[in-house]
């Protein structure tokens, strides 16, 4: 009996292309399902009458983000006009809602004798540390060096979390400015740390828009930026050219985005947007556990030009690569994303 070999390739090509057809039909029905259940949750939420901390207005977000987390094929950025909107406006509401559960809780702190022992009422305080314990293992391994000794926080709320369990669990000598445009945030904030001198000597509070930050930011080592800080992409793409504008060279900036459903609570942020913002992007890493946040982590850029600077008689001067070399440099950075996101744990 003869083979065909030729036609036997042929079917097993033809087998595969169809599994795939069948495979990509049901994760488009899967992702429309869920898109569908977000937009319906969507519009509950936008009906209730308050977003304070309530069991109806609980039970409406934890159903949103147990809808959100687990890994999917959706992609946020591909959306139709209508979702696009749709999406934007539960963002909005869910900073508005996380806004107000944070003072709720802030406030229930406050009245203990000392705050700080007692942060793990906040349901999701488990969050944050994890979410803090990534965010310093992929500085650590990407921005290698001395501890960072100063440290900015923008958009750190009425409960700042992310500063705290950073500056007393793996940042010990630093000193940390946490920036809000709410100076209500900031007094709730401070109230945290009265109990603990130790920490409080550490812990500043600042009133004020980003875009006012200017000559400070050049004095940090690392600044964090807050998911909720330029909702909009607009907005998130002028606040890091603001930043790549008025940080020192060589200074980390540690960003947080979102991934897959998750981009239904936080915006997603692009790399690329980093990099027109003026800096090298290092690491790209999504969770799929309990951490909702995606991390971004990169540096501006320090070339020093000794030739230019011997040329001019002048000490050395910054200067940006050239374009060959910021070619290859996207090239490397694209290489460690990938590199990053494979062998980092979730």
């Amino acid at each position: 009996m003869v083979v065909d070999m030729g036609k036997k390739e042929d079917e097993l090509v033809q087998q595969a292309v169809n599994q795939q057809q069948v495979q990509k039909e049901e994760e488009d029905d899967d992702v429309q399902a869920l898109v569908h259940k977000i937009a319906g949750l969507a519009a509950a939420i936008a009906k209730l009458p308050s977003l304070s901390p309530s069991p109806e207005v609980n039970a409406l977000f934890t159903e949103l983000v147990t809808a959100c987390v687990p890994p999917s094929a959706v992609d946020v950025e591909k959306l139709g006009p209508e979702l696009q909107e749709m999406r934007a406006r539960l963002i909005r509401l869910c900073a508005d809602a996380e806004g107000l559960l944070e003072a709720h809780y802030s406030d229930l702190l406050a009245a203990f004798d000392n705050p700080l022992d007692h942060l793990a009422l906040f349901p999701y305080f488990n969050n944050y540390i994890l979410l803090s314990e990534l965010e310093h293992g992929l500085l650590a391994r990407h921005v290698p060096g001395p501890a960072p000794a100063r440290v900015a926080f923008l958009g750190s709320g009425p409960l700042p979390l992310s500063s705290l369990v950073l500056a007393a669990r793996h940042l010990p000598a630093a000193s940390f400015d946490n920036y809000d445009i709410c100076g209500e945030a900031n007094e709730r904030a401070r109230r945290l740390v009265r109990a603990d001198a130790e920490l409080g000597a550490r812990m500043a509070f600042r009133t004020s828009d980003v875009a006012l930050v200017t000559r400070e930011l050049a004095s940090y080592d690392v600044v964090f930026l807050a998911a909720l800080v330029g909702m909009a992409a607009e907005e998130k793409a002028r606040v890091v050219e603001h930043l790549g504008r008025h940080m020192a060279p060589g200074g980390a900036l540690v960003v947080r985005s979102a991934h897959g459903a998750r981009g239904f609570l936080y915006p997603v942020v692009d790399p690329e947007e980093i990099r027109r913002g003026g800096f090298d992007v290092l690491a790209v890493h999504h969770p799929e556990g309990e951490v909702i946040n995606s991390v971004i982590i990169a540096r501006k850029p320090a070339v020093l030009v000794e030739a230019q600077a011997h040329a001019h008689g002048h000490g050395a001067v910054l200067s940006r690569p050239c374009q060959c070399c910021e070619m290859e440099a996207r090239a490397h950075q694209k290489m460690e994303e990938v590199t990053s996101m494979e062998q980092l744990p979730s």
